[in-house]
């Protein structure tokens, strides 16, 4: 627990349910911050941080010490605060349930320095605190298309091998809402790209798209119903859960 915060609140007489009533945010997102890991977007820290009287450094000692890159860095706090993510890959294993390995081998494929690949695999490996049990995190819906079961990363088959032990992991254990596009589905919607719906706690939607020339933020309604049919038809074209987790049991034998 992050005991700072909490004993800020209350020394500012002040209840989760108050403060967010100042801030303009569900009580649900207030709550999360007393959870390690857990930062406020970036315009609400000066507000919260006035409210409690505290510097922002004191309450959230990381909030300074972030590794992402920048571009990336306000849908990371999105992502933080979102009550349901809707993650189509086409490519790769999403960041949020990679293994440090897959991660650093997916980030030394590209033209990064090598200190910038250790920081941008912590980065990506922090960001994978909102999963875990009990952080009151968001529920993760992925669906990904059967090649990135496939296709090797790095050099060595374990590495798959373990990746896809640890989706399996998520899977079974419901904190990941998996499903797969087999690879003989027809050609369908995903193969435009990938991207990722967030549902926030005051029932607004934003989502993240990548390309290979930029990655941005959508919050456009015209945007997001785009978005939203995609998922759908994608969804459609994927196996249901259990069907879906044979198929990852099958891909990941291969890989040992």
């Amino acid at each position: 627990m992050n005991h700072a915060f909490v004993a800020a609140l209350a020394a500012a007489g002040h209840t989760a349910e108050s403060l967010a009533d100042r801030i303009g945010v569900h009580p649900k997102t207030v709550a999360r911050w007393a959870n390690p890991g857990h930062i406020p977007q970036s315009r609400h820290r000066a507000t919260v941080a006035g409210l409690l009287a505290k510097e922002i450094d004191t309450l959230w000692p990381d909030a300074g010490r972030r590794r992402e890159p920048v571009w990336f860095r306000p849908w990371v706090d999105l992502e933080r605060e979102a009550v349901t993510l809707r993650s189509f890959e086409l490519a790769w294993v999403p960041g949020l349930l990679q293994t440090e390995a897959y991660a650093r081998a997916t980030l030394a494929g590209g033209m990064l320095a090598a200190e910038a690949v250790d920081e941008f695999t912590e980065a990506r490996i922090a960001r994978q605190a909102i999963l875990a049990p009990g952080e009151g995190g968001p529920l993760l819906v992925a669906v990904l298309d059967e090649g990135v079961l496939r296709r090797r990363v790095g050099d060595d088959r374990a590495l798959m091998a373990a990746q896809l032990a640890c989706l399996l992991g998520h899977a079974e254990a419901g904190t990941v809402q998996l499903h797969i596009v087999p690879a003989d589905a027809p050609s369908y919607p995903g193969l435009d790209g990938p991207f990722t719906i967030a549902d926030m706690p005051d029932g607004s939607r934003v989502a993240h798209v990548d390309s290979a020339a930029q990655a941005q933020i959508l919050d456009q309604p015209s945007d997001l119903v785009n978005l939203e049919r995609r998922w759908e038809r994608i969804r459609g074209e994927a196996l249901p859960r259990g069907r879906s987790l044979a198929l990852l049991r099958e891909a990941a034998a291969a890989w040992t």
